[in-house]
């Protein structure tokens, strides 16, 4: 099931997270990321993945913590209603045939791109609906493993699931995060 998978495109509430949001005063909207979601997410562009988030939502810390991972600007899509346009776009981009991507979403929206990945996947506390479209429904729920579990799957069927901590990590950060990690990561 899972050994022919190139890419990933993940909804962010309710898969990446739990779905809980906090409001702050000044508009942006914090979330609550799993670590060993976000490992998973880091582990799959590192081996090469394309990885895209497809959400309703938008806020700045959503797209720091998403280039954090290694997900470029160009596969973030914001402000997604309809999202198998999006998973289409993010495929053409990408050079991905459908069939090669899966999408893992929680929500009624997420279900016309559940349904036109190559997996349709989705957490444990999904909506009933949208566990009927999935082809696979992890058994963790959304940001309590949900991701990690179809990364490691993924990763492990095609004896990818490798981590040298020697090894360090690829990509650029955006510039204000690369700029204040810098400051405590000087070695003697």
């Amino acid at each position: 099931m899972f050994e022919k998978i190139k890419g990933f495109a993940f909804d962010v509430d309710g898969v990446f997270t739990d779905g809980g949001i906090l409001a702050m005063p000044d508009g942006d909207l914090l979330r609550q990321f799993n670590a060993k979601d976000c490992f998973a997410a880091r582990m799959a562009v590192e081996e090469g993945y394309k990885v895209a988030i497809i959400t309703g939502g938008c806020s700045n810390s959503l797209i720091n913590r998403a280039m954090s991972l290694g997900i470029t600007r160009e596969n973030l899509y914001l402000f997604s209603k309809y999202k198998a346009p999006d998973l289409e776009l993010f495929c053409r981009r990408n050079g991905l045939a459908l069939d090669e991507v899966i999408f893992a979403g929680d929500d009624i929206p997420d279900i016309p791109a559940i349904e036109a990945a190559g997996i349709g996947a989705c957490p444990a506390d999904a909506v009933p609906e949208v566990k009927a479209a999935a082809d696979y429904i992890s058994p963790y729920g959304g940001g309590r493993g949900c991701v990690r579990d179809l990364v490691e799957k993924v990763l492990k069927a095609q004896g990818r699931w490798n981590f040298d901590p020697k090894k360090p990590w690829s990509g650029k950060y955006p510039e204000e995060i690369a700029k204040f990690a810098s400051h405590g990561a000087k070695r003697d």
